[in-house]
């Protein structure tokens, strides 16, 4: 069995070894990993940009999918031959979000999934959607579950509602095909033409280069008469956080989950007072969350957007794929 390592901070230091597998103690289960997304979440770990303390060597990569090959005593909802994919907050099952379950997270500190089998706690797998392959089933743990708890748990978007989402990577992207299947326009920001031409044909309804108009947030309003969006999915961090709460509404929403631009930063905080804006931050979602989402995308026969796939002896080239910020949507490692 392979599995990725580092035993220092750095892509350089990225390598593939031969690993024992191992037998589920009680409570857990095998899993014969078939495909797994990046996040950026990912690059930072191994950068040790993330955790810096983190104990090495470690596996990276939080979100796979595979099939079920060994359970451990006591298991019962889930079986040998079924196909599931990870649920990043391994400890998150539901109701509201706890301190403890960060140091269940999966990818650092618990099991990483670059691996080609992987031991798990039960209850930290979602079953594969109806339909979906393993590559796509890897790129909603996180991705799909992020945007969906910042429209759905915590914007509550509704129909005729505007939707405001930055960039063009894994989260940006299914919020934006996840807002119009709730019914909301969606206005979205790139660097790239092409990928805002791309973000048309999935049904965005305003489209800003913040390059060629680097007061993107100017831009917004002018797409809403001057009056913002009702929710923010500000993937990028402090960098473009007070320009996110120009672009809202007063009394609108911003959901803070991106660190692009960094874990600190400086706010303008008159902006929140006095346009009564929410700000709350992203920890993904629970697994009743996730659940959720699953039947959603099957209703609305949602396909998630893949830019490129990797093979597993690839994972390093991924990355710096990742790392260099051209892709569109998500980008795929089949084991």
């Amino acid at each position: 069995m392979r599995a990725y390592r580092f035993d220092a901070f750095g892509l350089e230091h990225l390598r593939l070894v031969d690993a024992r597998p191992q037998t589920p103690a009680p409570g857990e289960i095998a899993l014969d990993v078939q495909a797994f997304s990046l996040n950026y979440r990912d690059l930072l770990v191994i950068k040790g940009l993330y955790n810096p303390k983190l104990k090495l060597p470690a596996t990276p990569v939080s979100d796979g999918a595979g099939v079920v090959s060994a359970v451990g005593e006591g298991v019962t909802r889930v079986r040998v031959g079924d196909r599931v994919m990870s649920h990043f907050v391994a400890g998150w099952i539901d109701g509201p979000f706890r301190q403890q379950y960060t140091a269940t997270t999966l990818g650092t500190p618990g099991v990483g999934l670059a691996a080609q089998q992987v031991i798990l706690p039960a209850e930290a797998v979602v079953p594969i959607p109806a339909g979906y392959d393993f590559a796509q089933a890897a790129t909603l743990p996180i991705a799909a579950l992020t945007a969906w708890s910042a429209l759905v748990t915590v914007g509550d978007v509704r129909p005729e509602q505007t939707v405001l989402t930055l960039g063009t990577g894994g989260v940006s992207i299914f919020a934006l095909q996840l807002a119009r299947a709730l019914g909301a326009r969606v206005i979205i920001t790139s660097s790239s033409d092409d990928k805002l031409a791309r973000t048309r044909q999935l049904g965005a309804y305003g489209t800003i280069n913040y390059r060629s108009r680097p007061d993107w947030e100017q831009a917004v309003l002018e797409l809403t008469g001057g009056d913002g969006v009702d929710l923010t999915v500000e993937t990028v961090g402090p960098g473009t956080l007070d320009q996110s709460l120009k672009a809202t509404r007063a009394g609108g929403t911003v959901a803070l989950l991106g660190a692009l631009t960094g874990r600190q930063g400086t706010v303008t905080t008159g902006l929140i007072l006095m346009k009564r804006l929410r700000i709350v931050g992203i920890m993904v979602d629970s697994r009743a969350a996730f659940e959720a989402l699953c039947r959603f995308l099957v209703e609305h026969r949602i396909q998630p957007a893949i830019d490129q796939q990797f093979r597993f002896e690839q994972l390093p080239e991924a990355f710096r794929c990742m790392e260099a910020g051209h892709h569109f949507g998500k980008i795929v490692v089949t084991a």
